[in-house]
C-alpha cells in the first residue's frame, strides 16, 4: 500500500496561524519598503502591497491540503509583485519557499509533486536569465569602463544565480526529507503495532497453552488416583463384612493413593507458583523406571498387570520420561476403567538404537469404536510435545493397545551429561 500523508486538524490549524502571522509581517514589510522607496520612483502604490499581502499569505492556511494550488498562486503572485514593482520582497520569499517545500512534504500524487516544483523553479530560473540579459543590455554602455576579467555586474548576476539556486534547491531538499521521514515514521509505527499485536497474540497463544498443560497434568493425577481409590473402595466394600482384614488393607491402599494424589498435586501447585515453571515437566522426578511400581499399583488396584524391560535402557531427557510416564499411567487408568472384570494389561518398556517405547496391551471388553476423550487427547499432546507419536488401536480380542515412541536422535539426554 502506498504511503500518504494526511493533515490532522492541529496541522491546520497550525496552518492557519502561520498564514495569519505571514500576513501580518507581509503589512509590516511592505509599510516599511514603501517608506524607504526599495524600488525608487518605479515602486508601485502601497495599496498594491496590501493586495499582495493577503494573495501570498492566505493561500498558505491550506498549504497541506492543496500543497500544488498553493505553490502555484503563491508564485504567481510573487511574479507578479516583483515584475510591477510592489514594495514587499522579503515574505513573498518566505511564502514562495514555504510554498514550494510543502509540495515536496505533503503531496501524496509523487510525480505530479515532481512536475509542479520543476515548473516552478525552471520558471524563475528563466523569467531570472530574461531579466539578466535585459539588465545587462541596459549596462552595455558601461563595459568599456569595467577592469578586471569580470565586470561587478556580472559578479553581481552570478551571485544571484547562485543564491536562487541555493533557494530553490533547499526547498527542494528539506521538502523531499520531510516526506522520507515521515513515510519512515509511519512504516515504524506500522511495524511497532504489528509487534504489539504478535505480542499480544503470542501471549494469548501462551495463556491457552498453560491453560491446556494444567489441565492435562490435573487430568492425569486426579483420573489415575480417583480411579485406584474408586476401585478398591468397591472392592472394600464387598469383603468388608466377609473379611475384614483383606477391607482394612484396602482400605489402606485408598489412605495410601489419596496421600499420593495430595503430594502430586502439592508438587503440581508448587510448579505453577514457581516463576518461570514449567507445568510439561512435572515437578516430581518420575522416570521411566517408576513404571515398575505403576504397573505393581495397578495389579494392587485389581488389574493384574505384567512389566517387562526390552533391550539396554539409557538415560532419556526427564521430560520425555515424564510424559511416557504419565502415557502409560493413563493407558492403565483407561484399562481399570473400561476393560470390566477379569482384564489384565502388559506393560512394555522397549529400548532401541533410535528411542525408546512404551506399550501397555490389556484385555477385556471388545471396542468396536473408540471414542475420543480427554485421556486420548492428552496422550497425543505429550507424544508431540516430546517429538513422538502415540497409536490408541483396539484389539479384535478385546480391549486395547496404546503404543507411544520417543525418538532420540543423536540429542545428549539430559541424565548422560
Amino acid at each position: 500500500m502506498a504511503f500518504t500523508r494526511t493533515p490532522t486538524l492541529r496541522d491546520q490549524r497550525g496552518d492557519l496561524l502561520l498564514a495569519l502571522v505571514l500576513f501580518v509581517g507581509a503589512i509590516l514589510s511592505a509599510a516599511l519598503s514603501s517608506i524607504a522607496q526599495v524600488y525608487g520612483d518605479e515602486q508601485a502604490p502601497l495599496w498594491t502591497a496590501l493586495v499582495y499581502a493577503v494573495v501570498v499569505a492566505a493561500p498558505l492556511g491550506f498549504r497541506r491540503r492543496w500543497p500544488g494550488t498553493v505553490a502555484v498562486v503563491v508564485s504567481l503572485a510573487y511574479f507578479t509583485a516583483v515584475t510591477i514593482r510592489v514594495p514587499e520582497i522579503y515574505v513573498g520569499n518566505i511564502a514562495m519557499f514555504i510554498g514550494l517545500y510543502t509540495v515536496g512534504a505533503w503531496m501524496n500524487d509523487r510525480r505530479k509533486a515532481l512536475v509542479v516544483r520543476v515548473a516552478i523553479i525552471v520558471g524563475m530560473f528563466v523569467w531570472l536569465l530574461i531579466t539578466m540579459y535585459r539588465d545587462a543590455i541596459s549596462e552595455a554602455d558601461k563595459a568599456d569602463v569595467v577592469a578586471g576579467a569580470m565586470s561587478p555586474y556580472v559578479a553581481f548576476m552570478l551571485i544571484q544565480i547562485l543564491l536562487n539556486a541555493l533557494y530553490f534547491g533547499g526547498a527542494y531538499y528539506f521538502g523531499e526529507r520531510s516526506w522520507a521521514a515521515a513515510e519512515q515514521r509511519t512504516v515504524l509505527e506500522e511495524r511497532t503495532r504489528e509487534l504489539e499485536r504478535e505480542r499480544e497474540v503470542t501471549a494469548a497463544q501462551a495463556v491457552a497453552l498453560d491453560r491446556v498443560r494444567i489441565a492435562r497434568e490435573l487430568h492425569d493425577v486426579v483420573a489415575h488416583h480417583v480411579s485406584v481409590m474408586g476401585v478398591q473402595a468397591g472392592a472394600a466394600r464387598l469383603v468388608l463384612e466377609s473379611d475384614p482384614a483383606q477391607s482394612a488393607r484396602i482400605l489402606s491402599g485408598i489412605e495410601s493413593s489419596a496421600r499420593d494424589a495430595i503430594q502430586e498435586l502439592r508438587q503440581l501447585l508448587e510448579t505453577l507458583r514457581t516463576p518461570g515453571g514449567d507445568t510439561t515437566e512435572s515437578a516430581s522426578t518420575v522416570s521411566l523406571d517408576d513404571i515398575a511400581a505403576l504397573a505393581q499399583a495397578s495389579t494392587e488396584a485389581g488389574l493384574p498387570t505384567a512389566y517387562t524391560v526390552i533391550g539396554d535402557p539409557v538415560p532419556v531427557p526427564s521430560l520425555v520420561a515424564v510424559n511416557l510416564y504419565r502415557i502409560a499411567q493413563e493407558s492403565l487408568t483407561n484399562a481399570r476403567r473400561h476393560a470390566g472384570p477379569g482384564a489384565t494389561a502388559d506393560v512394555r518398556v522397549r529400548y532401541d538404537d533410535d528411542g525408546v517405547e512404551v506399550e501397555v496391551v490389556n484385555t477385556g471388553r471388545a471396542i468396536a469404536q473408540l471414542r475420543p476423550g480427554l485421556g486420548q487427547l492428552g496422550m497425543r499432546e505429550r507424544a508431540a510435545a516430546s517429538g513422538g507419536t502415540v497409536e490408541v488401536t483396539p484389539r479384535v480380542a478385546g480391549g486395547l493397545r496404546v503404543r507411544a515412541r520417543v525418538p532420540l536422535g543423536t540429542a545428549v539426554p539430559e541424565g548422560a551429561r
